[in-house]
């Protein structure tokens, strides 16, 4: 089993979600991040003054799949999420030992 992080812009969740959905992924978790990269943040202006934001926001997408999906889900992943500039985030893949679904106590694979 592999953890797969997505870490992408805010207007890309509902592409991304779908992608994932058509993929045959069930079960995801988002959360609302701040960070930078190449970008380093961005210049806005406000009432005439000008000021750096240094932590652009971005959403996290994490889900847990069998390792022959992992392909897949990487490719409807980075194709939903693409637009070409930067800014567009990463993919972090990391194994996973186990996975215990608490309601039943399936474990591995019959927990995802």
């Amino acid at each position: 089993m592999k953890k797969i992080e997505a870490v992408i812009r805010p207007f890309k969740l509902e592409d991304v979600k779908i992608a994932l959905v058509n993929a045959g992924i069930v079960g995801m978790t988002v959360s609302e991040v701040r960070g930078f990269g190449r970008q380093k943040g961005q210049v806005e202006r406000y009432r005439g003054s000008e000021f750096t934001v240094e932590f652009l926001q971005k959403l996290k997408i994490e889900v847990v799949v069998a390792d022959n999906k992992v392909e897949d889900v990487l490719k409807a992943i980075a194709d939903a999420a693409k637009t070409g500039e930067i800014g567009d985030g990463k993919i972090f893949v990391s194994s996973i030992e186990s996975v215990i679904r608490i309601r039943t106590g399936e474990i591995d694979d019959a927990a995802l």
